[in-house]
């Protein structure tokens, strides 16, 4: 009877879970700081438990899995769409689990593209993410971060729309200042633009979260979403937005390291 009981045990186990943890290098511990729940709670979900839809969700976006290969749902039969995006969305940026934000980095094998006004969370949120950003690039990854240019109009007329009191100009000098190292690592590239940004983009791989801009707020309080390349004969969303930031780039020029308007402007 024991023995009956130890092997429906191990037929449990949630090895789809166990491996997706491992693969991204999340520990047990922290899954359950990203769900907010106790570490005996994530345990359990890797000996058979399935959790609330909530919590599925979270750490399928944490793992950057999808849910279906953790927990197989037979309420879904047939073959998946080729274009299920997003993946998951969020009410809004500061919801997004910190750990997802640095998993999508420091997994990231071949392309890291950033879109933003000034992105200054990016570095505040995260004081390493220079040196992140370095070490992908020599490992290969290949680096693209653009930010507005804080002496053009498009600067101007969002401090207006969001009624920052010419603030954000100051904000997108700010955040630069952490990613001048950057200039001389092979590998990054660092551009300014002077376009209205309806989305910032942050691509990671075949992950690309977007955080569409809403008229007259911050973009901290506008929803993002988190989109997956899919195959499909038709471009998908992620496409979409890609293609739009490689358009963009294309405009923009090259960043020297300086800040001044005057240096900015010539």
């Amino acid at each position: 009877m024991r023995q009956s009981t130890i092997t429906d045990l191990m037929s449990t186990v949630n090895e789809q879970l166990r491996l997706a943890m491992a693969r991204r290098g999340i520990s047990p511990d922290a899954l359950a700081a990203a769900c907010a729940v106790d570490p005996k709670t994530v345990a359990r979900w890797l000996t058979g438990r399935v959790p609330h839809a909530r919590h599925r969700w979270t750490t399928a976006e944490l793992l950057a899995a999808a849910e279906d290969d953790i927990w197989p749902s037979p309420r879904r039969p047939g073959p998946s769409a080729p274009h299920t995006e997003p993946a998951a969305c969020f009410p809004n940026r500061a919801s997004v689990p910190r750990e997802l934000w640095l998993s999508l980095l420091k997994n990231a094998e071949q392309q890291i593209d950033v879109l933003v006004y000034s992105g200054t969370f990016f570095a505040q949120t995260n004081p390493h993410v220079a040196a992140m950003l370095s070490s992908r690039a020599r490992a290969g990854v290949a680096i693209r971060l653009c930010f507005a240019d804080p002496a053009d109009s498009a600067v101007a007329q969002r401090d207006r729309e969001e009624q920052l009191d010419a603030t954000l100009a100051a904000k997108i000098r700010a955040s630069l200042t952490y990613y001048r190292t950057l200039l001389t690592e092979p590998g990054c590239e660092i551009r300014l633009h002077n376009a209205t940004v309806y989305a910032s983009l942050f691509r990671y791989d075949d992950d690309l979260l977007a955080n569409p801009h809403i008229w007259g707020q911050p973009a901290s309080a506008n929803p993002l979403l988190h989109l997956r390349r899919r195959p499909g004969p038709e471009p998908g969303w992620f496409d979409q937005y890609t293609a739009s930031f490689d358009a963009l780039w294309a405009t923009a020029q090259p960043w020297d390291g300086t800040t001044s308007d005057k240096n900015l402007k010539e």
